[in-house]
């Protein structure tokens, strides 16, 4: 039986309802931190963590690099350099110069920006998603003294991913697009800033296993999780007792349920609208529509699980509209460690490229009395069915959460394209996808192949179930 959009929400509005899945065992040492963790202090559900936490090796190597000081030298492959992301990473390159050197670049189609990057970093390989785009990169760079090779498509991304000089791989890409090229630079164990969340989201049962196989460090450079990150460092292992991810509540944040499912009927064009304009940040249009509708956060609780372990008992949402706790951390004697800043993409960005160490930055010093007042409340799952959907693919597992994700991406990519989707339209045609692949779900040696797949057929599956909504719309 379908399990419908209302009851979903019921079923999940508390992340303690659901038993939790088995851990995995690898490491005695995680092992015995993780049979610690938790809100109930046995580890049931809890996974070894890609990032570094939650174990005397990760303790031990963030004391050993702390103690170094901060005149290191990373050098740096930029996966994304023309986005977001790319460029608020070169921003703080540009910041420390004496701490960063740019060996690879990779990019879509902005010859122009690229075509500045080069001359300014001088890398040694330069990827765009073209080959088109590449020639007139190249075209562009001639007789100006670039020395760098120039490449396009699948294997100039990979080739950026792995350039052997480079230490640290930001991959700043959005989509399945950088799982291959993320796998193959972990397998030359480089380090890992993560700012794609599609690598474990989509591919965590692929990704974890790596991580601790080739002894890489998993960075996160998203806001919330890297405030997770920051809040652990220090703690030991078996410390931690449950995440607390802060969400801004997006752009229907101060509308209740009635209201908002009111205005979707009445008013699709003003929903249209107002979905795609973010309160806080400035991001992309995808993650603005994912903050609306509050998968965003879905997500997030998946990354959580994958990048620090925790059950999904123990991981928790809470609404906090000014932005400035990152996230949260609650520790076994209930203690909670928060990390807090302005709403500023370039904090999370510089701690993955230079943890574990404080670098100086330009950037505005918080101020609290500024700030003046910051609240807190619980999310209604019934106005947001999409977290509920997101801890039920994750309470799933295996290749679950990768439907999920590229599901999402179609509905949301569908809606921005105007064709005739509503706003709740969303949150159906993902659920509808996830339903259709209960039969087929794989949680045991799962595969690269298989999480690609399940991408693909994922996001053909909405786009026929869109027709058919479509259709039903004008009968």
């Amino acid at each position: 039986m379908n399990l419908s959009i209302a009851t979903a929400a019921l079923l999940f509005s508390s992340v303690h309802a659901f038993a939790p899945s088995s851990p995995s065992s690898t490491s005695t040492t995680i092992l015995n931190a993780i049979n610690k963790s938790g809100s109930a202090g046995t580890g049931e559900g809890w996974i070894d963590p890609s990032a570094p936490v939650n174990s005397k090796e990760s303790l031990e190597l963030t004391l050993k690099k702390s103690l170094e000081g901060s005149n290191f030298q990373k050098r740096l492959s930029l996966l994304g350099s023309t986005g977001s992301i790319g460029t608020q990473t070169l921003d703080i390159v540009d910041a420390c110069p004496d701490n960063f050197v740019i060996d690879a670049l990779s990019a879509g189609t902005n010859v122009p920006l690229m075509v500045e990057q080069c001359l300014k970093y001088q890398p040694k390989i330069v990827s765009m998603a073209t080959p088109e785009a590449a020639a007139q990169v190249k075209e562009a760079l001639a007789g100006k003294g670039f020395k760098g090779e120039i490449l396009s498509g699948d294997e100039g991304i990979l080739a950026a991913a792995t350039v052997d000089t480079a230490d640290t791989v930001v991959t700043g890409i959005v989509g399945a697009a950088g799982l291959e090229p993320t796998i193959e630079a972990i397998k030359l164990k480089k380090d890992i800033a993560l700012a794609n969340k599609e690598t474990l989201i989509s591919g965590g049962p692929v990704i974890n296993p790596l991580v601790e196989k080739y002894g890489v460090n998993m960075l996160p450079a998203d806001s919330e999780h890297s405030a997770i990150f920051q809040c652990l460092q220090g703690v030991p292992p078996g410390g931690l007792r449950r995440v607390i991810l802060t969400a801004s509540g997006g752009a229907f944040r101060d509308l209740t349920k009635d209201e908002l499912f009111n205005m979707c009927r009445d008013d699709p064009r003003a929903v249209q609208a107002k979905a795609t304009t973010h309160p806080n940040w400035d991001m992309g249009a995808k993650i603005t529509l994912d903050s609306a509708t509050m998968m965003n956060k879905g997500l997030e609780v998946i990354e959580a699980h994958y990048l620090f372990g925790a059950s999904y008992d123990d991981i928790d949402v809470v609404i906090h509209p000014q932005s400035i706790v990152h996230s949260m951390v609650e520790t076994q004697d209930t203690s909670c460690l928060a990390q807090l800043g302005w709403a500023d993409m370039r904090l999370p960005l510089v701690y993955s490229v230079s943890w574990p160490h404080r670098l100086k930055m330009p950037y505005k010093p918080l101020d609290l009395a500024e700030v003046s007042q910051m609240t807190f409340a619980k999310p209604d799952f019934e106005k947001y069915p999409c977290i509920a959907l997101a801890y039920e693919a994750g309470r799933a597992g295996g290749t679950m959460t990768a439907v999920l994700n590229a599901a999402n991406e179609a509905a949301n990519e569908l809606f921005r394209d105007d064709v005739g989707l509503g706003f709740l339209d969303i949150p159906t045609l993902v659920e509808n996808a996830m339903e259709a692949h209960k039969e087929d779900l794989k949680t045991t040696d799962i595969t690269l192949e298989d999480i690609l797949e399940c991408d693909v057929w994922a996001r053909q599956q909405v786009k026929e179930q869109s027709k058919s909504m479509m259709k039903q719309q004008f009968v």
